[in-house]
């Protein structure tokens, strides 16, 4: 359905923003209708039932129906133009609209739980009949089918709403699964686990809404990029020969499609800068044009014509390959003077790293000293690496 609804309504070769905002906007109303019809179906079955577990399962898409709002609201107010007081857009409002939607999840939880100890606490018999089956096989089967196109279409436009939805959806249906095994068991055995039905269900729809609430939270505190979007630009930088290696990426995501880079990219200090600075403009342009993305590149000039520094830097180089290999470094510089020689350099420690920095940088000093002399000091600045 949703795939007919995209053929008539969206054009795929509009702008990536407009396909984005339809494609947000078509699920929302789908959602909508959905889950108001799966309400209307599961009260009335609870109704007739006496269920605690189904007429809570229908206000859980009565919830759902609240949400979709919120997350089509979220792809309204994203898409929104930057202004003055927002001059990298609205974009972050879609990872709000997620967050928003996790924290219902989570509300529903804690009352389901409450009412379902309730019922564990004061029990009473429940009804089945064909009508109810009927319903609640229709309500997993619609469910599972939102599932099916909610993470299609977060895969295809990159939304963590629309994930998040998507797990909704699933726990949804699980929910009305035990739901309907329970009242099975109580038609066919006349044990009442309603109550105890209710309390599983909870949790799981807890746990999903917790889950849901860290995807859309993290990128709203500031997480690392993905490790393959990092290795798209280091190739896509490392491919311009004149480039000899780049350090301090740093990624800033201002929601979907709105990513800001900056990085520094060391070339030959030996170079012309007119000729470096076009090729560092041309590399700027082609992140962009290939990675959707507002690069900023800063140039470090690299001594590359002395072999007394390149000799140093590589053994400087090795040392901290043999403390750890994922200890990095770059802007190497060496300042040598009557008595002794600074080699100055940014050391790259990776965050919750097993030693301290101090630890590190003492550990780097006694081998520095043991193997080009005692006249060597290191200048240490320490950086964290910003990238998984």
């Amino acid at each position: 359905m949703i795939t007919l609804l995209a053929r008539i309504f969206i054009r795929e070769d509009d702008k990536p923003e407009k396909v984005r905002l339809a494609y947000g906007t078509l699920c929302g109303i789908v959602g909508i209708l959905l889950n108001v019809l799966l309400f209307t179906g599961k009260f009335i079955a609870g109704t007739i039932s006496k269920s605690i577990a189904i007429t809570a399962d229908a206000f859980n898409n009565l919830s759902d129906a609240g949400s979709s709002i919120v997350t089509l609201l979220g792809f309204k107010l994203g898409a929104a133009k930057p202004d003055p007081e927002h001059p990298f857009g609205h974009g972050r409002m879609e990872y709000v609209s997620g967050l928003v939607v996790a924290a219902v999840i989570l509300i529903m939880a804690v009352e389901l739980i409450q009412d379902s100890i309730r019922k564990i606490l004061h029990p009473e018999a429940t009804e089945c009949s064909v009508l109810i089956i009927v319903i609640l096989l229709i309500s997993i089967a619609v469910k599972l089918y939102m599932t099916f196109y909610n993470r299609r279409v977060a895969k295809k436009i990159n939304s963590a709403a629309m994930r998040a939805t998507a797990m909704d959806s699933l726990s949804d249906s699980i929910t009305t699964s035990v739901v309907l095994i329970t009242t099975l068991i109580a038609e066919f055995t006349s044990v009442n686990i309603d109550g105890y039905c209710g309390v599983a269900v909870g949790l799981f729809i807890l746990y999903g809404g917790i889950n849901a609430a860290k995807e859309t939270l993290n990128p709203l505190l500031g997480q690392p990029p993905e490790e393959e979007f990092v290795k798209e630009i280091e190739h896509l930088v490392l491919e311009e020969k004149m480039i000899i290696g780049i350090h301090d990426l740093v990624v800033h995501d201002y929601g979907p499609g709105r990513l800001m880079v900056s990085l520094h990219a060391e070339v030959p200090a030996e170079m012309n800068i007119l000729v470096i600075h076009d090729m560092i403009d041309n590399v700027e342009m082609k992140l962009k044009r290939e990675l959707n993305c507002e690069a900023v590149i800063h140039m470090d000039p690299v001594i590359t014509g002395s072999k007394e520094l390149t000799g140093i830097k590589e053994t400087v180089t090795g040392i901290l390959k043999d403390i750890d290999e994922v200890i990095t470094m770059h802007d190497f510089r060496m300042v040598q003077g009557p008595t002794h020689t600074n080699l100055i350099f940014d050391v790259v420690i990776p965050f919750g790293y097993r030693s301290s920095d101090e630890a590190v940088l003492k550990e780097l000093e006694h081998q520095v000293k043991e193997k080009l002399g005692e006249q060597y000091h290191i200048v240490v600045n320490v950086d964290k690496n910003y990238v998984k």
